[in-house]
């Protein structure tokens, strides 16, 4: 009887050191790698379809992914982002950890930044992602497609949002307070390139406008927008630059004579956009004393993914995982279509949006630079500290 009492006590003291042992090595973890700090009290989000979250699911668009096999790794499934998993947005804001090396890459939110669709109550405290696929910074842009919500309405939607928020705190004081510590996070003009400028059948931009002259006219309305929301409490701006539009699969179908050589033309006009609006990031940090504002370099960061994909566990980076027609370019993925059995090779889900696995590394360069040309003047990591 004894014996069994003194072994139940020493069974029972083992668990408790096990539980002791675990908790001093989580908090140990914790410490070293930021996993549970939030480094700002919101984000706001505006962009396009490479960070909707839902935004698009019930208006009357093409530009939809709220069925599957969107979302087939996401853990709720279907939910208006397009690609099998996270977009860049939710890599940067939650604390998701993918390894121990990346766990403290990140903003530190406990779960996603809502979608404005969704946002209720005081939801809005913390960021609202405003993304609709097919906006563009043109107001014009992606119409073909249906409704969409463009800057400018995404603009006027933060507008409301700011007036919730400062009914919530009791005065606007007091929310712009809180406003000037958040990030906020620009991510267009890819559409106004896919889905205008380069659909000369329906858009006459191209007979209207050079590239360059585009660009300036682009930068203009973009530069318009970001004055309303300096007005509206903004001070720590993120302005991502357009991708490598040219190598998306899509583009690849329809302009490349190979399918696998990407469009110089389009690509071209991407990066006169981009040397524009990392020429604004430096003018309004010149300008601008009391906020501060950050150019990140996608098209280089996605441009190394595509050069290098072995480097990043891709093998095929000129076709999409899920669609139809050559190299899954000329549709997307269709309700319900099986997508590839190998969807961990690939770099492109469907015709234009990388998958997770892309959106983390490119999310993760986004946040904290691997090179010193993956942002302007400083990384994301860095903007939050300030």
């Amino acid at each position: 009887m004894a014996a069994s009492i003194v072994k139940s006590a020493v069974h029972k003291l083992c668990w408790q050191w096990q539980a002791l042992v675990l908790i001093a090595l989580h908090l140990c973890y914790c410490h070293n790698f930021g996993a549970i700090a939030q480094e700002v009290p919101c984000c706001f989000i505006f962009g396009d379809s490479l960070v909707d979250n839902g935004n698009n699911n019930h208006i009357l668009s093409l530009a939809r992914a709220d069925y599957p096999p969107y979302g087939i790794d996401f853990p709720a499934g279907p939910s208006g982002r397009f690609s099998n998993g996270k977009t860049t947005a939710d890599v940067i804001s939650t604390t998701t950890i993918y390894s121990v090396s990346s766990a403290a890459e990140l903003l530190g939110f406990d779960d996603y930044i809502p979608p404005y669709s969704a946002a209720t109550g005081k939801d809005v405290l913390k960021g609202v992602n405003y993304a609709s696929a097919a906006a563009g910074i043109r107001d014009d842009t992606g119409r073909h497609l249906g409704e969409r919500i463009s800057f400018s309405g995404q603009v006027r939607n933060h507008q409301e949002t700011v007036s919730r928020i400062a009914e919530l705190m009791g005065s606007e004081e007091a929310a712009a307070k809180h406003l000037s510590k958040c990030i906020y996070s620009f991510g267009l003009g890819s559409n106004d390139y896919l889905n205008n400028y380069f659909v000369p059948l329906v858009y006459t931009t191209a007979l209207e406008f050079t590239p360059e002259e585009y660009a300036d006219d682009l930068i203009r309305t973009y530069t318009g927008h970001l004055q309303i929301m300096y007005k509206y409490g903004a001070r720590k701006f993120v302005l991502i630059g357009v991708g490598p539009v040219g190598c998306s699969p899509s583009e690849l179908t329809y302009h490349s004579l190979d399918g696998r050589t990407c469009v110089q033309r389009i690509n071209s006009a991407n990066q006169i956009f981009n040397d524009k609006l990392r020429s604004l990031v430096a003018r309004l940090n010149r300008n601008v004393s009391d906020a501060n504002f950050v150019f990140i370099n996608a098209y280089g960061i996605v441009q190394d993914l595509i050069d290098n994909p072995g480097g990043h566990g891709f093998q095929v980076t000129n076709e999409a995982c899920c669609g139809v027609g050559r190299n899954n370019g000329q549709i997307t993925c269709l309700p319900l279509q099986a997508p590839c059995e190998n969807r961990d090779q690939y770099l492109f889900w469907d015709a234009f949006h990388p998958k997770e696995a892309a959106n983390r590394a490119v999310g993760r360069r986004f946040y904290k630079a691997q090179s010193p040309s993956d942002t302007y003047p400083f990384d994301i990591h860095r903007l939050a500290q300030l």
